[in-house]
Parts: structure tokens; C-alpha cells; sequence
């Protein structure tokens, strides 16, 4: 069964940085756009991220515009977010998901 596995997260002060990843299973994935997407504590899942299939194009929410960056390495079927300057308010549950299939999940707390 295909799935994205990933890593990464966890609890952090404001203005520090966290990267997140996100490995795909089979080598498919890799001729795909894979997306980054957050769950803030009881609120809907929305938009961060999203990257084309050859890495060449990215997309960001207004809220991560500057701060986020999403990158992709091919040779390990492997997608990042990288979170600068983190605030309060990127607090979340963040999942990556491609072609439907949904990563497991990485909560990111942002507390002073």
C-alpha cells in the first residue's frame, strides 16, 4: 500500500525553526505536486504549502508567504517544509498529502 511517512516536529519558542518531512513509499509520487497542509487546535485543515513535480514551482498560504519553504529531493522521494520565524499561531497539526493519500501527521507547537 502506498503511504507518506513523516517526521519531524515538535515543541519550540517563538522565532525558532523546525523542518518537517515527508518520504513517499514508492517512487510514483516523485512525478507528482505534493502538498503541505495544517489543523490548527480546533479549526479546519487548510493550505501551507505545495510544490510541482519537478520542484520548479511552489505555491504558500498568505500566512507562511517568507517564513516557509517547501523543497523536494528526488533521489530520496523526499519533501520538506521548512518553518523559519514560527509564531504562535502555527500551531497545528501539519500533513502532507499527494495523489489522496494523506501522511500520518506532525503536531508543531509554538509556546513561549
Amino acid at each position: 500500500q502506498v503511504h507518506l511517512v513523516q517526521s519531524g516536529g515538535g515543541v519550540v519558542t517563538p522565532g525558532a525553526s523546525l523542518r518537517l518531512s515527508c518520504e513517499a513509499s514508492e517512487r510514483t509520487f516523485s512525478s507528482y505536486a505534493i502538498g503541505w497542509f495544517r489543523r490548527p487546535p480546533n479549526e479546519e485543515r487548510e493550505f501551507v504549502a505545495a510544490i510541482s513535480d519537478n520542484g520548479a514551482s511552489a505555491k504558500y498560504s498568505d500566512s507562511v508567504e517568507g517564513r516557509f519553504t517547501i523543497s523536494r529531493d528526488h533521489a530520496k522521494n523526499t519533501v520538506y517544509l521548512q518553518m523559519n520565524n514560527l509564531e504562535p499561531e502555527d500551531t497545528a497539526v501539519y500533513y502532507c498529502n499527494s495523489l489522496g493519500v494523506w501522511g500520518q501527521g506532525t503536531q508543531v507547537t509554538v509556546s513561549s
